[in-house]
């Protein structure tokens, strides 16, 4: 019992690390209707910014606000040249210049950084430690807290002020919200930093956890299941959905993977989406009823 304890609470960890990732996207598609397929780049920006900053003997404190400052910046240059000469145009025009986006910052990267792997260490600990009987993780429970505080932090922000409120406004009817004054392109300036903030968080996360390398960038592939079973514009669903995919991939991984003679956690998470997408298309915060945070 206490085997599967654990093997459970550790796929609960890696879901919530998932989901962390899932958010980012989450929160371009609420101000835009469009799936940023760069937010993987910008997640690998972020952490080899902080990574060689920290190198060059920068302390973290002053790296990490810098880094953060790039992501801004980088936010704000996005918005400029590639979404306001866009504007009104159909999703998937703008879906197609965020693939291109991708590839930018992704050679803009290798270009001022190089293409060198790095260690990443955030002073966490990656020990295991028993709570309750069941051995688990410092480093994933050390993650697990950060990125439910950046959730909490985001849903408080984006639920409770009149930023949230614009949000939802432009989320709900681009062209009504942009009739009574609010103004998209600062609208999506915001939206894109706080995705890059997120990035930077998830970037940091993960570049601990296997290295701050070019493949670091694969880790939004996982965010796609999380993303479609959750619903692409739920903060609570990604972490609802995340939780799932997790949780899943981790026991079919010890108790379904010797019946098939392998490792399933790589494609078991996208059955579990193609059976969302059978049975509810819309994922399960999909539903126009349930108010969205």
């Amino acid at each position: 019992m206490s085997f599967f304890a654990e093997t459970l609470v550790g796929g609960l960890f890696a879901g919530v690390m998932y989901a962390l990732v899932a958010i980012g996207f989450v929160l371009i598609y609420k101000a835009s209707g469009v799936f940023n397929f760069a937010q993987g780049a910008m997640l690998l920006f972020a952490a080899l910014t902080f990574v060689t900053l920290t190198e060059r003997g920068v302390p973290f404190a002053p790296a990490f606000g810098l880094t953060a400052l790039v992501m801004v910046l980088m936010a704000c240059v996005i918005e400029r040249l590639v979404l306001r000469p866009l504007r009104n145009r159909d999703a998937l025009t703008l879906f197609m210049a965020t693939l291109g986006l991708s590839f930018v910052v992704e050679g803009l990267a290798q270009l001022l950084m190089g293409t060198d792997v790095h260690m990443l260490d955030l002073g966490i600990e990656d020990v295991g430690i028993e709570i309750g009987g069941i051995l688990v993780s410092q480093f994933d429970l050390t993650a697990a807290a950060i990125a439910l505080s950046l959730v909490a932090v985001l849903s408080i922000v984006f639920s409770r002020t009149s930023m949230g409120v614009a949000l939802r406004a432009v989320a709900d009817d681009t062209l009504a919200a942009q009739s009574i004054g609010i103004r998209l392109p600062m609208i999506w300036r915001v939206v894109w930093s706080v995705a890059g903030l997120v990035a930077l968080v998830a970037g940091l996360l993960w570049g601990a956890r296997q290295g701050v390398q070019y493949s670091l960038s694969l880790v939004t592939l996982k965010a796609l299941p999380v993303l479609i079973i959750g619903g692409f514009s739920s903060i609570p669903g990604a972490i609802l959905a995340g939780l799932l995919v997790g949780a899943a991939e981790a026991l079919a991984d010890i108790y379904l993977g010797p019946l098939v003679g392998g490792a399933v956690s790589p494609w078991f998470a996208y059955v579990l989406a193609v059976a969302f997408l059978l049975v509810r298309p819309a994922g399960l915060f999909g539903d126009e009823a349930i108010e969205r945070v």
